[in-house]
């Protein structure tokens, strides 16, 4: 067994493929699995969820169809889900079950509630038949079943368990990355053989088979064809490609996504510019590789911090930092220097926030990497924004605590505004 073999374990469990976003994916799980456990049709859906979970999922695409909304992803489930499928839930929609779907929504058979009171991610579906009630609950984290019943028998029951993730901790295995310092996670990728990572060539090769699909069709807005056109250097191609692989994302094209801590979008930034870079510069495979896993580690890092969802863009203060942290190590960085990429990333990216999963995200994610390459550049120049400057810390685990402290304590109420805003435009 090699040295520190839980950070495997930990890529293992966090880096995993996902279809269309994750949100409204998660809800068409707990559908999907409430749904098994009847031996009827389900006549009537009860959903009721946080936050996050309804900002995420108001506007973004659903994969395979052009309707969106959680009321809509919830009746997909009914016909065309296995929970088998975890986040590539949506894998089996065809119009005939879109059909099915939209006579389902119009005949108001599924309500959403929002749950104020739920800070975490949640997720709870009671589903009725003509004798029969099944309830799921999703807490915590996408995948986490914490809950399942049916009638008045209790299949699944965890959360108040000294184990919450269930049988075997899955779940609770991504906050051991709390054990070890980011200098830890580089010494980790610069001794791990090269075998132990094949498995994230998995990751490179999907995302970037979404980003030509992006560039090749018309889907969106067209960001990502924009930005191609004026890619004059390898860095403007990067962002190019990201853009494209989340504009096609987030408008519901049917292909799955490696997603980074429980997130598709995360999961485009901590890949994506560092394949192009070192492909366009011609650097081994293995050294690629290594990049994107140091890269999938800090977003992992951030995320235990920052929580499953946020009022932050986990795109940018996560995903965005480990973004940077990889670019700078393929270049051969020293540990100081992808430190200092990961500071001066929090220096200036730290206020963007989250309105939602959205065709805007991509964006989003363009200006991540933007910031990313810069960041890396400033600090493989030596420049590293200093410890007086705002929310930074003496070190960059003592700034990304700091970022994560804004977030959950400073930000409180954020996304109930947010979230105030955009239902007052439904």
């Amino acid at each position: 067994m090699i040295k520190d073999s839980i950070l495997i374990d930990i890529l293992k469990d966090q880096v995993k493929p996902a279809l269309g976003c994750t949100e409204p994916a998660a809800v068409a799980l707990a559908v999907a699995r409430a749904k098994e456990l009847m031996t009827e049709n389900v006549i009537d859906l009860h959903i009721t969820v946080n936050n996050n979970i309804l900002k995420n999922g108001m506007s973004v695409g659903i994969p395979g169809a052009k309707e969106r909304g959680l009321d809509f992803a919830a009746a997909l489930a009914i016909h065309a889900a296995k929970s088998e499928y975890g986040l590539e839930v949506f894998k089996d929609v065809d119009q005939d079950s879109i059909s099915k779907a939209l006579r389902l929504v119009e005949k108001g058979s599924i309500i959403v509630d929002l749950d104020k009171s739920k800070s975490n991610l949640f997720i709870q579906v009671i589903a009725k038949g003509e004798m029969e009630t099944s309830k799921v609950i999703i807490e915590n984290a996408h995948t986490n079943i914490v809950f399942a019943s049916i009638d008045d028998r209790i299949v699944l029951d965890t959360r108040n368990s000294t184990d919450p993730a269930g049988e075997n901790g899955l779940n609770d295995l991504k906050f051991s990355i709390m054990d070890y310092s980011i200098r830890d996670l580089i010494e980790f990728i610069d001794e791990v053989p090269a075998d132990y990572l094949e498995f994230i060539q998995t990751g490179i090769d999907m995302n970037l088979k979404l980003a030509q699909v992006g560039l090749m069709e018309d889907l969106g807005l067209g960001m990502g064809k924009h930005y191609m056109e004026k890619a004059n250097d390898i860095d403007k191609k990067a962002k190019a490609y990201t853009v494209a692989a989340s504009e096609a994302r987030m408008t519901g094209y049917p292909l799955p996504v490696m997603s980074s801590a429980g997130s598709g979008n995360h999961g485009l930034v901590a890949i994506i510019p560092l394949s192009i870079v070192g492909s366009e510069l011609d650097y081994e495979d293995e050294k690629i590789r290594k990049a994107v896993a140091l890269s999938h580690l800090v977003t992992i890092f951030v995320k235990v911090q920052l929580g499953a969802l946020s009022p932050v863009c986990g795109c940018a203060v996560a995903a965005g930092l480990g973004c940077s942290a990889g670019i700078t190590y393929l270049k051969g960085g020293t540990s100081e220097q992808i430190e200092s990429s990961i500071v001066n990333m929090i220096a200036g990216v730290s206020g963007m926030f989250c309105d939602g999963a959205k065709i805007g995200c991509a964006y989003k994610l363009g200006i991540s990497v933007d910031a990313a390459v810069d960041a890396s550049s400033m600090a493989l120049q030596g420049m590293r924004i200093p410890p007086d400057n705002g929310i930074l810390g003496a070190t960059a685990e003592e700034s990304i605590a700091n970022l994560a402290r804004v977030s959950t304590e400073g930000m409180s109420n954020t996304d109930p505004v947010i979230l105030d805003i955009m239902m007052s435009k439904c």
